[in-house]
């Protein structure tokens, strides 16, 4: 029996495209076991979006020589297209692939391991211009499933490596998702999560966009019965993807929305593509026409040259926007941007307070947004059940708890919210939905 061990650092694409590798690997005989056990082979999926996650890819690279230094070594992901040499120098790593290829690196990982050879497979990024399948047709562990639609960014925000590590945009055609879309599916996954590095701007490279492919899927997956986003960018929210969103249920009433920052200063030296004005009104307009759907975003604090006022501008319009709940992050310096090299770079310590405040917020915002629900239907896709409770998301994307058997696991149902304890929201199923 020869084993293997997969190391996942980063984001939901990093993640998706991970469990394609141990798909691969596990139909090519080999048998997956926790990272921290020994393995004939250790493959390490490396992020690059800060400084700190590259150090974090190679901590891993080092941990697996240690567990077993006769183990074979690969290392993949944004991390190795950013810096191959100084993982190729790493003595013990066998194999490297950057941003192309991901799809034959099961069978580059057998052959190379079974051959005893060392492989650099990493490409110039500008030379990867075709979107790579990566299809999973089921997730062992989830109730919902991931479809990776597209991959790349052109928009070159000053703080993020990400188009240097993925290259530029490119998205899977549109039939290709329709048939994975249909496999996921008949394998009982009836929620799937489109994801993507810019998934708004899927379709952009073949002449389509992202609310065509939702048109698609909704006439033509017989059975699916929610459709998620992952993200998509605020220019991106086109009337004619709100109007589908408001006239089909089965698309989540829930959109998570970067915003990186709520002062115009910052946004133009992120090089961020809107005004706060313009974000804020986009926001008005899609909570009149969508009154139900929870916005979430995400939030760098202390960027270079933010000041106290600035920051204080950011507290005043969150609290004009009323986010359903905020992922807030400490700017984080990634050598190769330009925001690495701009002065005025603010202290740790003042970044972990603001980065402290505005958690404080979040926690207040969101605690009260899931109380609001109290005594309204909501629509739950149930996930598990512990302790004779179900657990599952409502289409907003809140956890929602009932007190039932395990005969609703990987249904639908409509339940009404009753109470609210522990950050989690209770609830009574109604009837079963659709």
């Amino acid at each position: 029996m020869t084993t293997f061990a997969m190391s996942t650092l980063g984001c939901k694409v990093n993640t998706y495209e991970s469990q394609a590798y141990v798909q691969g690997l596990l139909e090519l005989g080999y048998t997956e076991v926790d990272f921290k056990e020994k393995a004939d082979i250790y493959i390490i999926n490396t992020c690059a979006v800060t400084n700190t996650a590259g150090s974090k890819s190679r901590q891993k690279i080092h941990q697996a020589i240690r567990t077993n230094p006769e183990a074979f070594i690969a290392v993949v992901g944004c991390y190795v297209q950013t810096s191959s040499k100084e993982i190729a120098d790493i003595e013990g790593v066998d194999l490297i692939l950057g941003s192309d290829g991901k799809a034959g690196l099961a069978l580059e990982v057998d052959q190379a391991y079974k051959q005893k050879k060392r492989l650099n497979l990493v490409h110039e990024i500008d030379n990867v211009k075709v979107f790579e399948a990566l299809p999973i047709h089921r997730f062992t562990d989830h109730t919902r499933a991931f479809l990776k639609i597209q991959d790349g960014c052109n928009q070159f925000c000053s703080y993020c490596i990400i188009p240097y590590a993925r290259g530029r945009e490119r998205s899977l055609p549109m039939d290709d998702v329709i048939k994975t879309a249909k496999e996921l599916v008949a394998n009982q996954h009836y929620e799937i999560v489109l994801s993507g590095i810019h998934t708004g701007r899927y379709g952009h490279d073949l002449g389509t966009d992202l609310t065509a492919l939702l048109r698609r899927l909704l006439n033509e997956v017989e059975g699916l019965q929610r459709i998620r986003l992952s993200s998509i960018e605020i220019n991106e929210l086109s009337d004619e993807f709100l109007t589908l969103m408001q006239q089909d249920e089965r698309i989540a009433r829930h959109l998570h929305i970067p915003i990186q920052s709520a002062s115009n200063h910052v946004l133009k030296a992120m090089n961020r593509p809107y005004t706060i004005e313009a974000f804020i009104k986009r926001i008005n307009e899609i909570r009149a026409l969508l009154p139900d759907c929870s916005i979430s975003t995400d939030i760098i604090v202390g960027f270079p040259d933010e000041s106290e006022e600035d920051f204080n501008e950011t507290l005043s319009n969150l609290d004009r926007i009323q986010f359903s709940f905020m992922h807030v992050f400490p700017f984080s310096k990634r050598d190769g941007t330009r925001a690495a090299g701009m002065s005025n770079q603010i202290s740790g310590l003042v970044k972990k307070e603001r980065a402290k405040l505005l958690n404080v917020k979040s926690g207040h915002d969101y605690a009260l947004y899931q109380q609001g629900w109290i005594g309204r239907p909501v629509s739950v896709l149930f996930e598990k059940q512990e302790n004779q409770l179900a657990i599952g998301h409502a289409s907003q994307y809140f956890p929602v708890t009932v007190m039932c058997d395990a005969s609703v696991v990987n249904q639908f149902h409509t339940v009404v919210i009753t109470g609210y304890e522990n950050g989690m929201l209770q609830g009574k199923i109604e009837e079963v939905k659709g």
